[in-house]
């Protein structure tokens, strides 16, 4: 995607077969399923079902493009790894330009292989870049104990506790001290799962500089 031209409702002329981008939009949405490179993009036009416009249409054709060139693209599963969960979490502030609301992006490794990943666009409106990182936190922590039980479940043998890497040293400091709690009163009471299994050791909150933060590809174009 163009990061400089970011996409919003009425921006151009309404395309004139509403339902060639909705089958569009069903075909890409398979395929992040095993391309995962893909997420970011096709979160973002999947906002535009109901009235596509011919810039939207021009953007997903753009992806298709992609995909056509990078073939060879996709996942790999190494025989050999350590057995343990670990996840990257990042999010975009207000990115969305009709409603200034923000994108969550996490994937989770594995050992060295990628098992789950996710670009959401979250459900309400963030005051602050760190409420934004805090959210995303919480939706990636929700993801840690499911793979969790999953791996239980299965009878896996994998190192306990995981490890969450967060860029945002605010995001950190809210889930890991409770005197933040005061300053960030209008947060959802929900969104502090993250703390709460924080504290039952499901997980170790690292820090990551930007710069190799995984899951950035997915909650903006670059």
């Amino acid at each position: 995607m163009i990061k400089t031209t970011p996409l919003h409702q009425n921006d151009s002329t309404p395309f004139h077969d509403p339902m060639l981008y909705r089958q569009l939009i069903g075909r890409l949405l398979y395929l992040t399923n095993t391309r995962p490179d893909i997420s970011f993009a096709t979160q973002q036009l999947s906002q535009f079902m109901a009235t596509p416009t011919i810039n939207h249409y021009k953007a997903i054709t753009r992806v298709l493009r992609y995909l056509k060139g990078s073939p060879s693209q996709g996942l790999f599963y190494p025989t050999s790894s350590t057995v343990q969960l670990k996840g990257f979490i990042d999010s975009d502030w207000a990115t969305c330009p009709d409603t200034r609301k923000s994108v969550s992006g996490y994937c989770m490794f594995l050992g060295d292989s990628l098992v789950s990943w996710k670009s959401k666009k979250q459900t309400t409106v963030s005051r602050s870049s760190s409420e934004a990182e805090y959210r995303a936190l919480g939706l990636a922590s929700c993801e840690v104990q499911w793979l969790t039980y999953l791996l239980l479940d299965f009878q896996v043998p994998f190192i306990q506790p995981a490890l969450l890497y967060c860029d945002s040293n605010s995001a950190r400091y809210i889930a890991a001290n409770s005197v933040f709690h005061e300053r960030t009163k209008h947060i959802e009471i929900d969104c502090h799962v993250a703390r709460e299994r924080l504290q039952n050791k499901l997980y170790h909150l690292l820090p990551i500089h930007t710069t190799y933060q995984v899951a950035d590809i997915f909650t903006k174009a670059l």
